[in-house]
């Protein structure tokens, strides 16, 4: 279990690229499944959950290599249809396997998924999907049995937009005979992401970015060479450490798009925006103000993944500011933890009140999952004083190295490895 010992109290100077999408290149990785032929992956990302979810397809008989932040996938050597509890366990995208082993193998066996403990999550909307597609489903003994020797093409109707059963219905559907369309989905990046992905190997959907996709089956898919977009999450993280601190800083590779409803809500605030192309330029000399309300949304609102985040800005911002929560009922547990560097927050239900504090100071924090980890990290970095931010792995699975970005940047932070 690693822990960061950060030193705060430094402004941020300098510049960094914003490496690839781990939610991009997940879906990604399973689409994989669907292809009989080799598929290049440039600019892979490390991080932990992209690496267990290349142990998964190892798991049912793909080849998988790494050179450097190359990876190459071979899945035509899948040998079976299971992913055991054991995997399956560590990430929730684990469950996007389903659609693609369905797809092409008319049949899988998935134990439930596991991911951060920030709500319920349920993937009920995957069932009802696959099922309307013709799916038949048992569940028993902590296992998802997939049948789908009699699925059809059809129409799907989603009751959320939710971004993981959008994903997986489409992998489901590229080789159904006919149109399927799916109503209602998801219009995050990183499902524009995944259709482009498939399209260039073959497939043919439509719609991506939109609230109806349409996919025209096809009888399969090529190999190819593919490189994924940048991480919006990891670059809005970076502009909100910024904004805490202050300083100058440069962020390429910038998706500017898809980060746009955290931009909007920092334009006028307390920093100085320049944006050229897929480059942004960031000049912050005094405090953030209050923002008087930020409610997390589907994209393209404001993304849940930035709440903590933001939440640990507005700590130290000018005013109150009012923070709702509207996706995941569990998302305001780091806030316990924030409060023992002096925040001043109160939790309601799903509503978050901050009261600005001129300075917060180091303490012994606990990371409770992946993005309120971040959060004590952008804490810790502005807090007077050591912070000690404890059981960082769960960052690590959508950060590489965070440390190393944040010592280019100046900030004084080691990662300690605990015993």
């Amino acid at each position: 279990m690693d822990s960061f010992y950060i030193n705060g109290g430094n402004k941020l100077f300098g510049e960094l690229e914003i490496g690839t999408s781990k939610n991009a290149v997940l879906p990604i990785l399973a689409g994989c499944i669907l292809c009989d032929k080799k598929v290049i992956l440039h600019k892979f990302p490390k991080y932990q959950d992209t690496l267990n979810m290349l142990k998964i397809l190892q798991s049912i008989g793909a080849s998988c290599e790494l050179i450097d932040d190359v990876a190459i996938i071979d899945c035509q050597s899948i040998n079976k249809c299971r992913i055991e509890t054991e995997l399956a366990s560590k990430l929730r995208s684990s469950i996007f396997t389903l659609g693609a082993m369905l797809s092409r193998f008319k049949k899988a066996q998935i134990a439930y998924p596991g991911g951060c403990a920030i709500g319920a999550r349920p993937i009920d909307l995957h069932i009802k999907g696959l099922q309307g597609l013709g799916v038949k489903i048992v569940d028993k003994h902590g296992f998802l049995y997939c049948d789908g020797s009699n699925m059809k093409s059809g129409v799907i109707n989603l009751d959320f937009p939710s971004v993981g059963a959008t994903e997986n219905l489409i992998m489901t559907s590229v080789f159904l005979k006919g149109k399927t369309k799916i109503i209602n989905c998801a219009r995050e990046p990183e499902i524009v992401d995944l259709v482009n992905f498939l399209n260039c190997l073959g497939a043919k959907i439509s719609g991506a970015g939109t609230s109806v996709i349409e996919i025209d089956g096809v009888k399969n898919l090529n190999g190819g060479e593919y490189t994924p977009i940048s991480d919006r999450i990891i670059a809005g993280t970076y502009i909100i450490a910024t904004c805490m601190c202050g300083g100058k800083i440069t962020l390429k590779n910038v998706c500017v798009d898809n980060i746009s409803s955290l931009l909007s809500k920092l334009k006028n605030n307390c920093c100085k925006m320049s944006i050229k192309g897929a480059k942004i330029s960031l000049s912050v000399d005094r405090l953030p103000k209050a923002i008087s309300k930020i409610e997390t949304q589907v994209f393209p609102g404001f993304p849940t993944d930035l709440q903590p985040q933001i939440v640990s800005m507005l700590s130290v911002a000018r005013g109150t500011s009012v923070v709702v929560e509207n996706l995941f009922e569990s998302r305001f547990k780091y806030v316990s933890e924030l409060k023992k560097l002096g925040a001043d927050i109160i939790v309601n239900g799903n509503t978050a009140v901050i009261k600005g504090i001129p300075n917060l100071y180091g303490a012994q924090v606990q990371s409770f999952d992946l993005r309120g980890g971040a959060a004590m990290v952008l804490a810790g970095i502005v807090a007077k004083g050591y912070t000690i931010v404890r059981d960082v792995n769960h960052i690590d699975r959508g950060y590489f190295c965070i440390e190393d970005d944040l010592k280019k940047l100046g900030v004084d932070i080691e990662r300690i490895k605990e015993v």
